[in-house]
């Protein structure tokens, strides 16, 4: 058996960036951006008033008094310039009139049929958004997974398309006889094919384009021919069977189909069963079958592996630290990941494992925010010592 961390860069040799297409920016959310996004123009593209008021020349004090000359709204521009002793009616966003160097807010004046007059203790800001105080032209957005307020700055640098990076596709392959579909009517003998819902569901949160392939049950044959559908797919991930037993063939006949293996057992609890290799040049992540088993290593390998494929470069998840809240034993020869409870603390939060660890426990899964990492070969600890946790 190989550690987490081996693996995991064996499943990061396995894959690499994929290509780059061109996107509207309307279906841009999400989608990481491959390659710098420059502003065509300034931000604002004029000096702009910052507040509804009046632009004036100079610093008048109480009591000056301005003629009214025009109005600027946005989209609006007043067209001419400001002299001494005039003022030019203005709105937040409207382009400063030539001349005009202070924008007086409305509430600092008193307005009259023959214009304004400064009133005391008036404020003293200009009141002026100079020209590209947001970006100017030639500024750029470097690549990353575009959020909202992303695509507002895009929007406004003026490009109505982007770059982003191909979204992987990924095919899942659930494996064994005693699988049926959802609503399908199972023998006594069968249960209900669920991970691949979770994993279908990680993936496509994660940008990818997911195919749920048919269940392959199992024969080689059937075997051969649903992994022969995976055709075209830039990962393959396959559910059971990648164990030792009789019945589990997906090492055997993807090794008759030309797979290169880069590993397969790992240290780790729940997913010592773990097998990871290239399938016709393709990478294939074959997942051990129990829930909470498959589901730990989605998280741990497989989200890390679509990640490196957008472009978001080789990192493990991300863990964070809480405090223990209970005892817990040693682990013994594999890293533990214990499905635990999160509690809000002074300081760190306070974490919590479940009673029950057994890796077919859905229910125990759903109600978890975190995965407490117990380091292999790690000793009993007490509550209150300071954990890794991944969450949820």
């Amino acid at each position: 058996m190989i550690t987490v961390d081996e693996a995991l860069a064996r499943c990061f040799a396995l894959v690499s960036p994929l290509g780059r297409e061109v996107v509207p920016l309307r279906q841009a959310a999400g989608r990481v951006l491959a390659e710098p996004a420059v502003a065509r123009r300034d931000q604002p593209p004029f000096a702009a008033s910052a507040m509804d008021g009046y632009a004036v020349m100079g610093d008048p004090v109480a009591g000056d008094r301005f003629a009214v000359i025009g109005e600027a709204g946005a989209g609006h521009a007043f067209d001419g310039a400001v002299g001494p002793g005039q003022a030019v009616r203005i709105f937040t966003g409207a382009p400063i009139p030539e001349g005009a160097t202070r924008v007086v807010i409305q509430e600092d004046v008193e307005a009259g049929a023959e214009g304004i007059t400064i009133r005391p203790k008036a404020d003293a800001g200009t009141h002026i958004r100079p020209l590209g105080q947001d970006f100017r032209a030639g500024d750029a957005l470097s690549p990353r997974r575009l959020r909202p307020n992303d695509l507002a700055l895009i929007a406004a640098m003026n490009l109505p398309e982007v770059v982003v990076t191909r979204r992987p596709v990924v095919a899942i392959i659930a494996t064994g006889d005693e699988l049926v579909m959802p609503g399908e009517a199972p023998r006594a003998d069968q249960i209900i094919a669920s991970n691949a819902f979770a994993l279908a569901a990680m993936c496509e949160a994660e940008g990818a384009e997911v195919r749920l392939l048919p269940i392959a049950r199992d024969t080689e044959a059937e075997l051969f021919t649903v992994l022969s559908m995976a055709e075209g797919a830039d990962l393959v991930v396959t559910i059971g069977g990648a164990s030792v037993g009789d019945h589990d063939l997906v090492g055997r006949v993807a090794e008759s189909m030309g797979m290169e293996r880069a590993f397969y057992k790992i240290a780790m609890r729940p997913g010592k069963p773990l097998m990871a290799g290239r399938l016709r040049g393709v990478p294939m992540l074959g997942l051990p079958g129990n829930p909470v088993s498959s589901i730990v290593c989605g998280h741990l390998f497989l989200l890390p592996m679509i990640r490196a494929m957008l472009g978001l470069g080789e990192a493990a998840p991300e863990t964070r630290r809480a405090v223990l809240g209970c005892d817990v034993g040693p682990t013994g020869p594999r890293t533990h990941y214990m499905r635990a409870r999160l509690a809000a603390a002074e300081g760190l939060p306070r974490i919590t494992p479940f009673d029950r660890q057994d890796s077919a426990l859905i229910t125990i899964l759903t109600q978890a925010d975190a995965f407490l990492i117990r380091p292999l070969g790690d000793g009993p600890q007490a509550a209150g010592t300071v954990v890794d946790y991944l969450p949820l």
